[in-house]
């Protein structure tokens, strides 16, 4: 029997997703030691495997087959564009990704102008202003603080990802418009989905089953 693998993002989201799992029997004490150095954490008895990896890396590792199957954010998964099946929401860490900037901005929205947009998300962007609004803009990535730059003039509008929007509102900014939901989601890899079907397809519904995950 080989070992599936599973890709979890570090930090909270890694922890929360170690959470349900174990609700349904899947637990891995290995990885509860923190102050243990290794990369690669084994449950023998259940034949599985698990790494901790950057949000962003975790689509890459289920593309490639690296790992079978990865917990990781809704936004993670959208900006990466990998080939991957979206099999469940585990509805953790619930926020929008949207369009945010000064009221005065809202009428470059509507009337499809040529605007800045700021953003660490460009590909998302890209989708929504060209593929769903047919609005041609100019997109520019940051890596900061992406409220200040409607602020100081580098851009009309901001794609962020908004929680409870008081950072926003503190800066004299407000949704615009809402592009989607954002949470958790488990990704698998298309082979694995096939080759280990019988195992992935009851990790699933095991985790349904409970009311873990949609």
């Amino acid at each position: 029997m080989r070992y599936i693998t599973f890709a979890l993002a570090k930090g909270r989201l890694a922890d929360k997703s170690l959470e349900i799992l174990e609700k349904i029997g899947i637990t891995c004490e290995e990885m509860k030691d923190k102050d243990s150095r290794k990369l690669i954490f084994v449950n023998e008895d259940l034949k599985l495997k698990f790494f901790l990896s950057k949000a962003t890396d975790v689509p890459t590792y289920v593309e490639y087959g690296a790992a079978d199957i990865g917990v990781v954010g809704k936004d993670t998964i959208l900006e990466a564009g990998r080939n991957l099946y979206e099999v469940l929401d585990f509805e953790i860490g619930k926020c929008r990704m949207c369009v945010a900037g000064p009221e005065s901005a809202r009428k470059y929205l509507s009337n499809g102008e040529l605007i800045r947009v700021a953003t660490k998300y460009p590909n998302i962007a890209k989708d929504y202003f060209y593929n769903q609004k047919h609005q041609t803009v100019e997109i520019i990535k940051l890596n900061g603080s992406i409220e200040l730059a409607p602020i100081v003039g580098l851009s009309e509008v901001i794609v962020d990802i908004v929680e409870t929007g008081s950072t926003l509102k503190e800066n004299g900014l407000k949704v615009l418009e809402e592009i989607c939901p954002l949470s958790a989601r488990m990704v698998v890899n298309q082979v694995s989905m096939k080759m280990e079907q019988e195992r992935i397809q009851e990790i699933i519904k095991m985790l349904k089953s409970a009311g873990l995950a949609k």
